[in-house]
């Protein structure tokens, strides 16, 4: 076989497709069928193939994407369904208190008390009490200045939210982690529209027979646990689909406390600046909206120049969000908001809490309608009494002394003009030392044994011998009383002991005309207080009030007629013009006769004039008065009056503490004097209603030196003229 025979043939490619248009030729010879290890040639290298392309692809990489693509995907198929529920649900709970909601007139007034208003004897606003509203304002009645400050303080996004806004909330849970506070702790995040629900309480009513007071109400309606969160922003959306926007802005402005008993813009704006909300400028806007964040600390009343610097912030947010052009926000700036008059006179607390205690409670304190009263309160008259008490502490007394003081000037007929219960005069709801406390009167009570004697017919100008005197009392022993001065006398007239407030005559006088009538005439003149039983009745061991006091006194200068101090004049609900309760005078019955009442007042001239009471001189007028000191000189008194004006002081310690170098002749009655020197300016003098008695033809005894002589008081009355004075 030749060498080209053994040549073989050069191997191709096979034409696995044929050329377009042709049909593939017929193969010649016929495939034998695949053995078996030809086949499992083929399986090995398929095989073969897989292992390779996993090793280039990466390996085990494959693996974990494929779990993580089924991880994927299951925690997508569990979250859609999750959520779909959770939707659902949230659809329901939101369609549930939807129907719930009333209409919005419903909303606008929630408080659960009414409003008291004090005028004072001009008409004037002076003070309020409970919770007041001005009346209802909407969000197109209110100025648009105040509008854009509480978007702009509160709720920046409050026309572009649902209700509830992600955004702000986790605004707040950041600022909260970043100043060290929990997540939840201090700045909520919480919409208008949230704040809203939360002032709507949810819904829940109050209801007083439900809850232990309406603090424990309010304080539930703002806890901030998740569960109530979550309750708050389903409720708030439920608003969103029920109100407009500008409607729950309306409640909100109707709704939201803003100090000092402010319940809505509308009384808030009354209550500090003394105009409707529709009518506040930028400075004044901002310095209400600036109350939202904490009425009470940021309350005008209580501190003005916080207030202003917390207004300066909402008015660098309102520039900031183009409510304001730069020259209007530096013209708020430069010029802050103020208090008007009465809102920064404050005048009358001590008054405004006692008139309200003196009202019915379905009238005052516990009212539920809005009520108006006019009282007797002069505004002048008030500020001349603090005043003069701000005066006397500054320059008489050594600073940081905690003594304390009080003040009460009435007329004759008892309207009360002006009060001050202590040295603190911008309060309310403080203890009011005019009016609550009980403290011993001392030779302040003097003049209702002297009334009662001269009722009896005695003259100012009879006599008593000023002497070492002793009285025997069952259960307690002998009681020798002693002169301030530690000396004695000898004979000496009623008019001139009381003029000295000498204690033994006033002793030996009060035995004469008898302890139990001392006792009924001070009662009738109104000191209502428990009068002690023994002799030392004469000298003031009885406790009693200043206004209780100086209301006695007020009987002394009307003529010898009860007088029942009194503050209200009118009241009216509000809307009616037919009064509910009119007082016109608080004089009642007479006590003592009207010469009595006269000889009376000349005695307590000459007390002024010439007596203990000498600190306490007008420059032209007549002045009555009396002092009064207590044992041990834990009270010191003066009271006295002119022709026009009663007017009562106290000083003391609270706790009982004796003054130091203090009587009733010192600071008390230049407390007096500087109070009535600022109520008479510019007024005319007028002459007191006293009587001078005529000379005298008689002296007189104790009435157990007269038992001993065989007469009783009924004796001693009827042998008046017979030398019933004397020893």
């Amino acid at each position: 076989m030749t060498e080209s025979r053994r040549r073989k043939t050069p191997l191709v490619a096979d034409k696995r497709y044929p050329s377009k248009g042709r049909r593939p030729a017929a193969t010649k010879r016929t495939a034998k069928p695949a053995g078996k290890k030809a086949v499992a040639r083929k399986t090995a290298a398929r095989r073969t193939t897989r292992k390779k392309t996993r090793k280039k692809s990466g390996g085990g990489g494959g693996f974990f994407r494929r779990l993580f693509r089924w991880a994927a995907r299951l925690i997508w198929g569990v979250t859609w369904r999750v959520g779909a529920v959770a939707a659902m649900l949230l659809a329901l709970a939101v369609g549930v208190v939807y129907t719930s909601l009333p209409d919005l007139d419903a909303l606008l007034d929630g408080r659960a008390r009414g409003s008291v208003t004090l005028l004072d004897r001009n008409g004037d606003v002076f003070a309020w009490r409970g919770d007041q509203f001005g009346g209802v304002i909407t969000a197109d009645t209110v100025s648009p200045h105040l509008k854009n400050a509480v978007v702009a303080t509160e709720d920046k996004r409050f026309y572009r939210h649902f209700g509830v806004s992600p955004r702000g909330i986790a605004s707040a849970v950041r600022i909260n982690l970043s100043e060290g506070r929990g997540p939840l702790s201090g700045h909520g995040g919480s919409t208008i529209t949230q704040q809203t629900a939360k002032l709507l309480c949810l819904g829940v009513p109050y209801v007083p027979g439900e809850w232990d007071s309406e603090a424990a109400y309010e304080a539930d309606c703002r806890q901030g646990s998740l569960w109530r969160k979550a309750k708050e922003a389903v409720y708030a959306i439920a608003m969103e689909v029920k109100y407009s926007k500008d409607e729950i802005l309306t409640i909100y402005l109707n709704r939201a406390f803003l100090g000092a008993g402010a319940r809505g813009f509308e009384a808030a704006s009354q209550r500090y600046f003394g105009i409707s909300a529709a009518e506040v400028n930028p400075a004044q806007a901002a310095m209400l909206a600036g109350l939202l964040v904490a009425p009470t600390r940021y309350a005008p009343t209580n501190n003005l120049q916080r207030s202003q610097n917390r207004a300066r912030l909402v008015i660098g947010l309102m520039e900031d969000q183009d409510y304001l052009t730069t020259a209007q926000a530096s013209t708020a700036r430069n010029n802050p908001a103020e208090l008007s008059e009465a809102a920064a006179a404050q005048a009358g607390g001590y008054f405004a809490d006692w008139v309200i205690t003196e009202l019915p409670s379905y009238f005052g304190t516990n009212t539920r309608d809005d009520v108006v009263i006019r009282t007797t309160l002069d505004q002048r008259l008030q500020k001349s009494a603090e005043e003069a008490l701000k005066y006397i502490f500054q320059e008489k007394v050594r600073e940081g002394s905690k003594a304390q003081a009080a003040i009460v000037v009435m007329s004759a007929d008892g309207a009360v003009r002006a009060m001050v219960g202590g040295r603190k005069t911008r309060v309310s709801g403080a203890f009011n030392r005019a009016t609550q406390a009980l403290r011993q009167t001392g030779s302040s009570f003097k003049p209702f044994v002297y009334a009662t004697a001269l009722e009896l017919g005695y003259s100012p100008l009879d006599t008593v011998v000023d002497e070492p005197y002793c009285v025997n009392i069952p259960g307690s022993g002998q009681w020798c009383p002693k002169n301030y001065t530690n000396k004695f006398y000898g004979r000496v007239t009623l008019a001139d002991a009381l003029k000295n407030s000498l204690n033994i005559p006033a002793v030996k006088a009060a035995e004469v005309a008898g302890l139990d009538n001392v006792r009924t005439v001070a009662s009738e003149f109104g000191i209502e207080s428990d009068l002690a039983q023994g002799p030392a009745l004469a000298l003031g061991a009885s406790e009693s009030t200043l206004i209780e006091m100086t209301g006695a006194y007020a009987g002394i200068l009307n003529g010898g007629s009860a007088v029942e101090p009194y503050g209200l004049s009118e009241l009216k609900l509000l809307g009616d013009e037919t009064p509910v309760m009119v007082t016109t005078t608080g004089i009642g019955e007479r006590v003592i006769n009207d010469k009595a009442a006269k000889q009376l007042t000349w005695m307590m001239e000459r007390v002024v004039s010439e007596g203990t009471g000498g600190r306490a001189k007008l420059p032209g007028w007549q002045v009555a008065g009396k002092t009064g000191t207590t044992q041990a000189a834990r009270d010191a008194w003066f009271i006295g009056f002119t022709a026009d004006y009663v007017a009562g002081v106290w000083m003391g310690y609270d706790d009982n503490t004796p003054l130091s170098g203090v009587t009733g002749g010192g600071l008390p009655a230049e407390i007096w004097r500087e109070t009535m020197l600022r109520v008479t300016e510019g007024m005319t003098p007028t002459p007191l209603p006293m009587l001078a008695p005529d000379p005298p033809v008689r002296t007189a005894q104790p009435q157990q030196q007269r038992r001993r002589q065989g007469g009783g008081f009924e004796n001693a009355i009827n042998n008046l003229l017979n030398n019933l004075f004397g020893n």
